[in-house]
């Protein structure tokens, strides 16, 4: 609604399997080569994102692969079935780390990066594999890759004339979304924040084409389009001292997204919690990240490097979440 569907799809929505389609027991660990956590958090949570996992172990990317060297897609869908099919304890993501360079430039071996930069690059090399061997796709079409179609939603930014009322609406896609918590105590009170009307200020004037002139405006940015994997960032790095924000900052395992959409009439849209990050250390450029995942067992883990501790819902509820994950 307001939008234009894409004129080709890369990939079928319909083809996609919210549902673990195997269930067993949690994967292997990770062994942490020396500042590697950051890498270790991030494919173990891409490892238990249902969908994506159901693909990666059909090997379908694999079986059509056209691309020339080094394919994120090809090493994911390796790294996934030797972690989930392997019965060692822990064992080396050895592809993901001598191709680093591939997965961003930005990313150097032994020096400890950030989890949250690490997943956008992934995600992005991903992308970029699938869309390997399709030329000439204009913009929208490109999004319709499975990681689009996985983890890609829209938002809908509402400019309103404080004058006349007129509006004007604008969409964009996102893999993921970045929140503010300096003020915030839980992820409720976020989103509520996010999608509540912000006047804009004289120096981001708004000229509206009904009364020919600049007039104060408010906008509105809501979820337009819900990703069926939706990626939150809680903002840890303060970004005007550069301190970390340690602060317990609340988030349900349910997440209702039906009060934040551009349509807030209809069903509950429902969103189940399945794997969180959590950053300990007192700066945002040191420490150590480690992550909780829910395996395809329905049971939640302790994942720290090469150790798998099984836990409960409480305990990953408890955590001071860096980055959180929801699967519809």
């Amino acid at each position: 609604k307001g939008m234009a569907l894409p004129p080709r799809i890369v990939f079928p929505s319909e083809k996609i399997c919210m549902d673990w389609q195997q269930r067993q027991r949690p994967g292997a660990g990770l062994f942490n080569l020396g500042n590697t956590c950051y890498i270790n958090v991030i494919l173990q949570c891409l490892t238990y994102t249902p969908p994506l996992a159901n693909y990666l172990l059909s090997n379908k990317h694999s079986q059509s692969c056209q691309q020339q060297g080094f394919c994120m897609m090809c090493t994911m869908e390796a790294h996934v079935r030797k972690v989930l099919c392997s019965s060692a304890s822990a064992i080396l993501p050895g592809a993901v780390l001598r191709d680093l360079k591939f997965v961003g430039e930005e990313f150097e071996y032994g020096r400890q990066e950030n989890a949250y930069d690490f997943l956008r690059c992934t995600l992005n090399a991903m992308h970029r594999a699938c869309l390997s061997g399709h030329h000439d796709l204009d913009v929208s079409s490109q999004e319709t890759t499975i990681i689009h179609q996985i983890f890609g939603g829209f938002m809908k930014s509402r400019v309103t004339c404080l004058s006349c009322q007129a509006v004007v609406d604008s969409y964009k896609a996102f893999l993921d979304v970045s929140l503010d918590i300096r003020v915030a105590s839980s992820l409720t009170t976020v989103l509520e924040d996010c999608v509540t009307p912000k006047q804009l200020d004289h120096k981001e004037c708004f000229r509206c084409s009904k009364c020919k002139k600049k007039a104060a405006a408010s906008m509105r940015v809501t979820v337009h389009r819900a990703p069926r994997v939706l990626t939150l960032c809680l903002e840890r790095a303060d970004q005007r001292t550069g301190t970390k924000i340690s602060k317990f900052v609340e988030y349900p395992e349910y997440l209702d997204l039906r009060p934040y959409m551009s349509d807030t009439a209809g069903e509950p849209l429902l969103c189940s919690l399945y794997a969180i990050v959590v950053h300990s250390g007192d700066t945002c450029l040191e420490g150590h990240f480690l992550c909780y995942t829910k395996a395809s067992n329905g049971l939640w883990y302790k994942m720290d490097d090469e150790s798998v501790d099984s836990c409960d819902i409480h305990t990953v509820l408890g955590q001071q979440a860096y980055l959180l994950f929801y699967a519809r």
